[in-house]
């Protein structure tokens, strides 16, 4: 068998990678959405405006994480296997960890938040 010249690759199988991104960062977004609501509620019912403003900002963060995820999953699924898609930029990473954090604590803080 004769040696490969670089571009003689085979092509890269990404399988349902794209698919299973998008939906990963939908169940991201939907755990965000329950933890705003529930620190939307806490926040209304107690009165605390901190927590009823973390409720909309994790609302809106829950927003962006759908629609980041529906264009990266886009970008996986869009290279067809031809080549490897390029890595996901560090800061919407960064961006979503910060906020899976906040909606984790915003989360505690309205079970523990007396009404």
């Amino acid at each position: 068998m004769p040696p490969r010249e670089p571009g003689d690759e085979p092509g890269r199988d990404p399988g349902l990678q794209g698919e299973r991104t998008a939906l990963s960062w939908t169940r991201t977004a939907l755990v965000i959405t329950v933890n705003a609501l529930l620190a939307l509620r806490s926040g209304l019912v107690s009165g605390q405006l901190a927590l009823t403003v973390v409720g909309v900002v994790l609302l809106v963060a829950a927003i962006g994480a759908v629609l980041y995820g529906n264009v990266r999953g886009r970008a996986l699924a869009g290279h067809g296997g031809h080549q490897i898609p390029p890595a996901a930029p560090a800061l919407p990473m960064s961006i979503l960890a910060g906020v899976t954090l906040i909606a984790c604590a915003a989360g505690v803080a309205s079970v523990l938040v007396r009404h």
